[in-house]
């Protein structure tokens, strides 16, 4: 099956505290609200020490137009997916030679938080060797599940395609999207959240020689995958887009529809594979918050020690939407595991929508 080898991260340059951004939100937030002093202990709930983005953060106490954000998107994008791009095909943690860019057959670029036509691997592959018929397949919209749908389009792409190597690129500049005037709850949560970050992977077809590439004594292979679409649920999570940019839509319901939902959905995923949650090894969840993390851990009945490595990226790097995932999965690729071990990948995002995926080390 089509296995990942390599993952790697370009990590922003500019780090801001927890305490910074509760300061920079009591600042903005406080004539808007009576009870900001209450409202504000959700920075603090969440768990998160320290997140990253491309800016200082006196850049965003500035009124700045959408084409203004927009440009500063495009500029980090391309300049931290570049990085990305060469730490994954250069990673000597997983790789034993480096991989050529025109080695590549195909590039899933994923991001929710920007906008560019020409999208932003077309603008990398003017500045990296990549061969002028590398396929080009930008998706855009699925926010926190990007990074998981990602890998499962890779997965179905190198099925089709077994002798390929493919690179999944998630690319998220949440800070960008930060609007200053915004007074809703959902601005004042989605600020004690979201980060930066940037991430890819390489996956291979099952015709690629792995054993003269991978420098790791296991990886791990993509089984299957499952997309779910929740009816009539747009209002959960998105962007309400606006002359001024992209505002964000963030129900409070979240941690409860997990609870009710994303069980039955792994259930039917793992019987279809002739597997039970208890046969699960490694739980490689997208860190949406805290209250998510809580919400897998009660809806599956999994042992919080499961989703430590999750916690961990969330309390480092915060929420960086559809990239989060990839930090995730590179440090259960670090650590390693048996052969014949499984892994679940599972992310939430607009639709409502889950993405899973069954990984398989051998």
């Amino acid at each position: 099956m089509p296995t990942i080898l390599s993952v790697a991260e370009a990590v922003p340059e500019f780090e801001i505290k927890q305490e910074r951004a509760v300061d920079f939100a009591r600042e903005l937030f406080s004539d808007s609200f009576k009870d900001i002093e209450r409202l504000l202990k959700a920075f603090q709930n969440g768990q998160i020490e320290k997140r990253h983005i491309v800016k200082e953060i006196d850049w965003y106490k500035e009124d700045r137009s959408f084409a203004e954000k927009n440009n500063a998107y495009i500029e980090s994008a391309v300049t931290l997916g570049m990085q990305a791009i060469v730490n994954c095909i250069e990673n000597e943690t997983f790789l034993t030679r480096k991989i050529d860019c025109d080695e590549i057959d195909a590039i899933f670029y994923i991001s929710t938080t920007g906008m560019a036509t020409p999208s932003i691997e077309a603008r990398i592959m003017n500045l990296l060797p990549f061969r002028e018929h590398t396929k080009r397949i930008p998706i855009w919209g699925l926010g926190c599940a990007g990074g998981a749908a990602g890998l499962s389009r890779a997965f179905e792409y190198c099925t089709a395609f077994p002798d390929a190597l493919v690179l999944v690129l998630s690319v998220e500049l949440c800070s960008l999207t930060f609007q200053r005037n915004d007074y809703s709850k959902s601005n004042l949560i989605g600020t004690s959240l979201f980060a930066d970050g940037v991430a890819c992977a390489l996956i291979c077809g099952n015709e690629v020689n792995i054993d003269e590439l991978s420098a790791k004594k296991t990886s791990p292979a993509i089984i299957d995958t499952q997309s779910t679409l929740m009816p009539d649920s747009l209002d959960v999570m998105g962007w309400d887009i606006r002359d001024q940019g992209l505002f964000v839509v963030f129900s409070r319901d979240i941690p409860s529809i997990i609870g009710e939902w994303l069980k039955p959905n792994v259930s039917k995923f793992l019987t279809q594979n002739r597997l039970e949650l208890a046969e699960i090894d490694h739980f490689i969840a997208h860190p949406g918050g805290k209250k998510v993390i809580d919400a897998y851990i009660k809806s599956l009945g999994i042992p919080p020690s499961m989703t430590d490595i999750s916690l961990d990226v969330l309390k480092q790097y915060g929420n960086m939407s559809s990239a989060t995932i990839l930090y995730v999965l590179r440090r259960f690729m670090e650590l390693g595991s048996d052969a014949g071990t499984y892994g679940l990948c599972t992310a939430l995002g607009p639709g409502f929508s889950s993405e899973l995926l069954l990984l398989k080390w051998g």
